[in-house]
């Protein structure tokens, strides 16, 4: 988890200008929040990020020229030098695009429809370092979507192997992860203390080279750790 910053740069991407103004308004109202640039297209979107530089992008998933899946998998992305922190806002509660989302890069997932509190504590938590799922958006619909993508017994995909670099402790953790518990959670499941969680997951984003939760829970789906059901 970093340190967020003291004044949040936000760049809104949404191509319906009733729906950017409203954010923008919601946002620029908080005293730790700027919102630093518009974009009306995902190619803008990628531009203004890359030129802007924001803490937190606000990226639409339907928007014209490229949508925001494909500008999410450009700025945060694998091939990305300096991943961006992208908080997916959509009308759309499908298992896909909730999958590509976050599998693009995205570290958090929200509907339009969320109150505007929401909006505003979703866009520090990602500042934050961490990841969100919306509420409506449940951990069963990553799951039901990454089965098409669990490797057979028989086979041994990358992703498993990935995990070999973890202690069986961290490897507990990580399953916890992906099981939606929080740390708390995860503390009392296991009898350590909150701060040994944390400790935890450091070494496990550290080890497995990724940017927050949301990554490590994709991981865990691919490689057949999550919902296994032993």
């Amino acid at each position: 988890m970093s340190v967020p910053p003291a004044v949040i740069r936000v760049l809104v991407c949404e191509d319906q200008a009733l729906v950017r103004t409203g954010f923008v308004t919601i946002l620029s109202a908080q005293p730790d929040m700027e919102v630093v640039g518009e974009a009306v297209d995902g190619r803008a979107a990628i531009r203004s990020a890359e030129e802007l530089k924001p803490d937190v992008v606000v990226m639409d998933i339907r928007m014209p020229l490229l949508d925001g899946i494909e500008a999410t998998r450009h700025l945060a992305g694998p091939d990305s030098l300096s991943p961006a922190k992208i908080l997916v806002v959509t009308t759309f509660n499908v298992d896909e695009y909730v999958y590509e989302a976050l599998r693009a890069g995205a570290s958090g997932f929200m509907l339009k429809d969320a109150a505007p509190p929401e909006l505003i504590n979703a866009v520090r938590t990602v500042a934050r370092g961490e990841s969100l799922l919306a509420p409506a958006v449940t951990r069963a619909l990553i799951g039901r979507f990454a089965e098409r993508l669990r490797p057979s017994a028989a086979s041994v995909s990358p992703e498993r192997d990935r995990l070999k670099v973890l202690a069986p402790r961290e490897h507990e953790v990580l399953l916890l992860i992906s099981e939606g518990l929080s740390n708390a959670e995860i503390a009392t499941e296991l009898v350590i203390s909150p701060e040994t969680v944390k400790t935890y997951v450091s070494r496990i984003l550290t080890k497995l080279n990724l940017r927050d939760r949301v990554q490590a829970v994709v991981l865990a789906y691919r490689a057949g750790l999550a919902g296994r059901g032993d």
